[in-house]
């Protein structure tokens, strides 16, 4: 299995994985490791794939039913695949907080003892993922949010690129409601479109929470999936496409 490389520098006892579409069994259009159990590829492959990607992380990874919202569950050991959320948390070792992606970006958490993982779209994002999961990961790490910032350690997957997310003015508005100073991040697109720069969106959001060690996707377009269909998924590129995946565990 072909896993993106990770240059981030984790806390004792914390391992993390990002996967590529390379080393499945799912024909195409999912081909070919596909983790999305929701985009008509076969169950059987899909089973097949998550016990791959299972043995490679060598934890259990929880799939969650991501559904562009803010809702934050906490992983214990009686968690099950399908649990509505887009952010998890855990202090339980060999359970890996995932989260599946083709387009969106996967960001992960790491401190002494906890983990996290958040689904970043835009809706997501613009709606407070990132502030609700932070809300429940420091408390379990410092006795306050600055504390726990400096504790802190976050990367950012791989994800469409600002040259790729073409999106309309409702996508600029919402930001800017949230952060006025979002509008940096939209460059002028087609005739009433915008490009959105989703990572650096996401990296404002984190450094209002105080999070400075800030890890993986700058915008760079070797981190954009539309234009790297070698490695990875992309429903902006494709329409049917497989889903690869981002965990963070502790062992």
């Amino acid at each position: 299995m072909q896993a993106l490389p990770l240059d981030w520098p984790l806390p004792g006892g914390v391992r993390a994985f990002c996967s590529t579409r390379s080393g499945g069994v799912s024909a195409a259009p999912w081909d070919t490791l596909n983790l999305g159990d929701h985009v008509g590829d076969e169950a059987a492959a899909v089973a097949e794939n998550r016990r791959r990607y299972a043995h490679a992380l060598g934890a259990r990874p929880l799939f969650l039913q991501q559904v562009h919202g803010t809702g934050v569950e906490r992983l214990d050991p009686q968690a099950t695949d399908g649990t509505v959320a887009d952010a998890c948390w855990t202090m339980e070792r060999g359970i890996a907080c995932t989260i599946i992606v083709a387009d969106c970006l996967p960001i992960l958490f790491a401190a002494e003892g906890v983990v996290a993982a958040a689904h970043a779209g835009w809706r997501g994002l613009a709606a407070g993922v990132l502030e609700a999961l932070w809300e429940n990961f420091w408390p379990e790490v410092a006795d306050t949010p600055q504390r726990a910032a400096t504790a802190t350690t976050v990367w950012l997957g791989p994800c469409i690129g600002p040259d790729a997310f073409e999106v309309g003015p409702e996508v600029k508005a919402a930001f800017e409601a949230a952060q006025p100073a979002a509008a940096r991040r939209f460059r002028q697109g087609a005739p009433g479109k915008w490009l959105a720069d989703l990572p650096n969106l996401a990296r404002d959001r984190l450094s209002a929470l105080g999070l400075a060690g800030v890890h993986g996707n700058d915008g760079g377009t070797a981190w954009c999936t539309v234009s790297d269909p070698s490695r990875f998924f992309s429903h902006r590129r494709d329409r049917r496409s497989g889903r690869f995946a981002a965990s963070i565990w502790l062992v």
